[in-house]
């Protein structure tokens, strides 16, 4: 008699998804775009480095907890690979990492079976590959858009681009955003370009790549981020690199 695993694999794949908030977090719907809002947003760039230098020099916390939260870090990390030489084997090699990031002995020593990390990040030739060799992990593929990096491409072929990576099985678009309307003010162009890309991925959600370093200040990483929230961005992210 031959005995169907379809349900089991079905539910270990639910319950891997549960903990990826690539997937598993509710959408995003935005809001109308609110530039009193916007223009309010100000960085204490002091206090922001100053912050920032006393990192790693704080008590950690108890060892108790460190595990927990390493787990829960790899959790959120997405694993990368857009590199001009990317194959399929590499892109098939970092599909299983992504699946058994740690060694089975030490998860189940931690009580932490099943982490996998949140996704695999892949250029659109490679969706396909990666969405093959995920299968039946739960693990999310995201695919960076938009013509990634510069995002300097012809508008309508960035969106085309985020639909076709869609179809191919993404379940998560990495947009650029035009850097020139945050360093001349255009909040407006950003927003509505913002709209145009998370409406152009459907179910799937969408993260913004801030490209926080060629936004010149602070204020502006902080301004563009409010303006991608109002548009609909799932997640914001700092860059890639």
């Amino acid at each position: 008699m031959t005995v169907s695993t379809q349900p089991e694999t079905a539910s270990a794949e639910a319950a891997s998804r549960a903990q990826l908030p690539q997937v598993s977090e509710p959408r995003n719907p935005g809001t109308a775009l609110d530039l009193d809002w916007v223009r309010r947003c100000q960085a204490n760039t002091s206090a922001i480095e100053r912050r920032a230098a006393t990192i790693g020099t704080r008590r950690s916390v108890k060892k108790d907890y460190q595990a927990a939260w390493l787990c829960r870090a790899i959790t959120m990390i997405d694993l990368t690979t857009l590199a001009g030489a990317a194959t399929e084997g590499r892109v098939q090699r970092l599909c299983a990492k992504a699946a058994t990031p740690v060694r089975a002995d030490i998860l189940q020593a931690l009580g932490m079976e099943g982490i996998t990390t949140g996704a695999v990040c892949v250029y659109h030739d490679m969706v396909e590959t990666a969405v093959a060799a995920l299968q039946g992990t739960g693990i999310p593929v995201a695919a960076v858009s938009t013509g990634f990096p510069a995002g300097l491409s012809p508008f309508d072929l960035r969106v085309a681009e985020i639909g076709r990576s869609v179809a191919a099985g993404a379940d998560e678009i990495d947009i650029v955003l035009s850097r020139r309307h945050v360093l001349t003010g255009d909040w407006q162009a950003l927003y509505d370009e913002m709209r145009a890309f998370r409406a152009a991925c459907g179910e799937a959600h969408v993260k913004a790549i801030l490209a926080t370093g060629e936004l010149g200040t602070l204020r502006n990483v902080a301004r563009a981020s409010v303006v991608c929230m109002m548009a609909g961005a799932d997640f914001i992210k700092t860059s890639t690199g």
